[in-house]
C-alpha cells in the first residue's frame, strides 16, 4: 500500500477521501457534452480549485480530473491520441496541491471505464482495454500520484483488464464498482461477488469498494454485504450525496452536509476504512464529515433499518443476493 495511505489508516483508523469531480466542475462552467480532461490543459487554475476545494475541506485524499481520460472515452472529443498527457498533466497539478497542503494527503489517480462492452456481449476485447488502461496508467504515474484508482467499473471482465494493467505498471491501486441495479451493477456483480473478483486477481488492489449508484443507504447496503462476506482487505465507501433533482436547468443533488456527515460515520460503523463522496458532494459536505468522523465514537455496525432511518429509504427490496429488505424507494440516479 501507498506508505503514506497505509501511515494515515495506521493514525486514525479511517481516510476522508474527496467529493464530486463532475458536480463541481459544472459549478465552475463545465457545458454539457464537453470533456472534463480537457480543462487539465485549458483550464489548470481551475482543476487546482477542485483539488484545493477537497483538501481544504479535510479529505486525505483526492482523485484527479482524469476519470475519462482513456483513449475510448477520448475519442468522443477527438482527444484519442492525449491520453497519456492529459492523465499526466491532470496529477501533476494534484501533486503541486498535495505537496504544499501541509500535512499528508495522497494522489489518487482516477481511472473510469472505457465506455465499451467487453467480449464477448461486446466488442471490446481484453487486450484492448489493458492496453488502454496500461496507457492512462503509465500517465498517471509519470504525474505523481500516490495510488491509481479504478472507479465506477460495471463489468468484471473490465475490472480484471485495469488490474492486469496496473499490475504491468506495478503500481498500487483501489478500485470500486458502481451497484445502481438493484442492488447489482449493470453487468449483474453482487457485493458478495466483488469480493470474489477481487481474490481472484493476480495484482491485488490496496483496498475496493463501492461509488456512486443509487444514493447513500443503497450503497452502506452494498457495503454491508462486502463485510459480511469476509474481504481480506480495506472496503471503500464513496456514496452521492442525495438524490438527483432537475432544478432551474440543472442537476442539483438534494443531500445536505448533515445527511453525508451521518452517512460518514455509518460508513466507518459498516466497517469502511476509506470513506469519500461521489456525485453531488462539495466542500462543505465533506467538511461535515470530517467533523462527524473526528468528533462521533464508532459504534456498533449498523443494521439495515438503521441506515435507512437514518440516510433514506432503500431504492429496491433486493440487495441483489436475494435478501429482501424494506424500505423501498423508486427514483433512480445517474453519474455526474
Amino acid at each position: 500500500m501507498s506508505e503514506k495511505l497505509q501511515k494515515i489508516l495506521d493514525t486514525q483508523g479511517w481516510v476522508l477521501a474527496d467529493g464530486a469531480t463532475g458536480t463541481n466542475l459544472f459549478n465552475m462552467g463545465l457545458e454539457a457534452g464537453e470533456a472534463p480532461e480537457m480543462w487539465n490543459d485549458w483550464h489548470p487554475d481551475r482543476i487546482t480549485a477542485l483539488y484545493k476545494g477537497a483538501v481544504d475541506a479535510g479529505s486525505d485524499l483526492f482523485l484527479t480530473n482524469s476519470f475519462g481520460g482513456n483513449a475510448s472515452r477520448l475519442k468522443l472529443h477527438g482527444a484519442e491520441k492525449r491520453a497519456r498527457e492529459l492523465s499526466r498533466i491532470s496529477a501533476e497539478i494534484a501533486r503541486e496541491v498535495a505537496d504544499t497542503a501541509g500535512r499528508d494527503v495522497v494522489v489518487a489517480g482516477s481511472m473510469g471505464p472505457t465506455g465499451d462492452i467487453m467480449e464477448p456481449v461486446g466488442t471490446l476485447s481484453h487486450a484492448d482495454a489493458v492496453e488502454m488502461f496500461e496507457e492512462q496508467a503509465h500517465g498517471l504515474m509519470e504525474g505523481g500520484a500516490d495510488v491509481l484508482w479504478v472507479e465506477t467499473i460495471s463489468a468484471p471482465e473490465e475490472f480484471a483488464a485495469a488490474a492486469e494493467a496496473i499490475g504491468n505498471v506495478g503500481a498500487p491501486w483501489c478500485g470500486t464498482m458502481s451497484f445502481d441495479t438493484a442492488g447489482r451493477t449493470m453487468m449483474g456483480v453482487t457485493s458478495s461477488g466483488m469480493v470474489d473478483v477481487v481474490a481472484g486477481l493476480a495484482h491485488q488492489p490496496v483496498a475496493f469498494g463501492a461509488n456512486c449508484g443509487v444514493g447513500a443507504s443503497d450503497l452502506l447496503r452494498t457495503v454491508s454485504g462486502m463485510m459480511d462476506a469476509k474481504p481480506n482487505l480495506p472496503i471503500i465507501a464513496k456514496g452521492n450525496a442525495g438524490i438527483p433533482k432537475y432544478v432551474d436547468g440543472h442537476i442539483h443533488y438534494d443531500g445536505t452536509p448533515d445527511l453525508m456527515a451521518q452517512y460518514a460515520v455509518l460508513a466507518r460503523d459498516c466497517g469502511a476504512k476509506i470513506i469519500g463522496g461521489c456525485c453531488g458532494t462539495m466542500p462543505e459536505h465533506l467538511a461535515a464529515m470530517r467533523h462527524s468522523l473526528e468528533t462521533q465514537p464508532v459504534g456498533q455496525q449498523p443494521d439495515l433499518s438503521v441506515i435507512s432511518a437514518a440516510l433514506g429509504e432503500f431504492s429496491s427490496a433486493d440487495d441483489g443476493t436475494g435478501e429482501t429488505t424494506a424500505p423501498t424507494r423508486t427514483r433512480r440516479r445517474r453519474r455526474a
